[in-house]
């Protein structure tokens, strides 16, 4: 039953994403809400077809925003995508996956390689027109995803998009729960280690369903320095984060 599910959700995947973005396309001829919607409804469709019910604590900023989350899977941007009207900003590696790959461009993702340096102006660049254009902006500051056992310590280069662009960061905490009777979320959901994508993608489409659970911070943090920013964001993120309960005799 869950090979069949897993082959079942990797057509249907496969069946809405091209026509996601083309309708994505579309919608950049009519504005920055039109876009917005679109890739909403792309995303809360991937949820659907994942089966992942999405629990919301705490309210959602308004574009546009920055926003900063740990982070545990490449679920994560789906999830937050169908949450919050933003652009994301992640890992270069992501735009090769097969399927999460084109899932990502699709949605309009920014692409970093963490390890060149040299390319942080550019993406700066990027990120600042995304802002100016009236869209959030959305990264994750540990740099790597986790298990889901606690906060990273977080990298403070992206946050000077924040300190340019004069606005507060937000912040949010995510974990997931499976159902008891299948692999534990810190294994099935969260990406880590030597984990590699393609078994853990296909292990994650056999799960019967998800709970993800997102907790938007209560006030943003202000800073004048990105190092100042990312170490309030980084407690603001801590205050508002569960670890994942299968991790903590782990």
């Amino acid at each position: 039953m869950s090979r069949l599910r897993a082959v079942w959700r990797l057509a249907l995947l496969s069946l809405v994403t091209p026509p996601g973005y083309l309708l994505h396309l579309c919608a950049c001829l009519f504005g920055v809400r039109a876009r917005a919607w679109a890739r909403r409804i792309w995303a809360r469709t991937v949820i659907r077809i994942l089966n992942v019910q999405i629990e919301t604590r705490g309210e959602a900023p308004h574009t546009p925003f920055v926003l900063v989350t740990n982070h545990v899977s490449y679920l994560d941007i789906i999830v937050l995508m169908a949450s919050a009207d933003g652009i994301f900003v992640a890992k270069s590696e992501i735009a090769s996956w097969p399927v999460m790959g084109f899932l990502s461009r699709s949605a309009g993702t920014i692409f970093v390689e963490r390890t060149r340096k040299s390319q942080l102006p550019e993406v700066l660049g990027r990120v600042t027109k995304t802002l100016a254009s009236g869209t959030g902006v959305v990264f994750f500051p540990e740099g790597t995803s986790s298990r889901g056992a606690s906060v990273l310590p977080f990298k403070a280069s992206l946050f000077e998009v924040a300190v340019q662009a004069e606005l507060p960061v937000h912040t949010a905490s995510i974990r997931y729960e499976t159902p008891a009777d299948v692999t534990p979320a810190w294994l099935s959901v969260a990406w880590w280690g030597d984990m590699t994508f393609f078994d853990h993608f296909l292990r994650l489409l056999t799960l019967p369903r998800i709970r993800a659970r997102i907790s938007f911070g209560a006030a943003p943090v202000t800073g004048d320095h990105r190092k100042d920013l990312a170490s309030e964001a980084h407690r603001a993120v801590t205050e508002t984060f569960e670890p994942m309960a299968e991790c903590e005799t782990k």
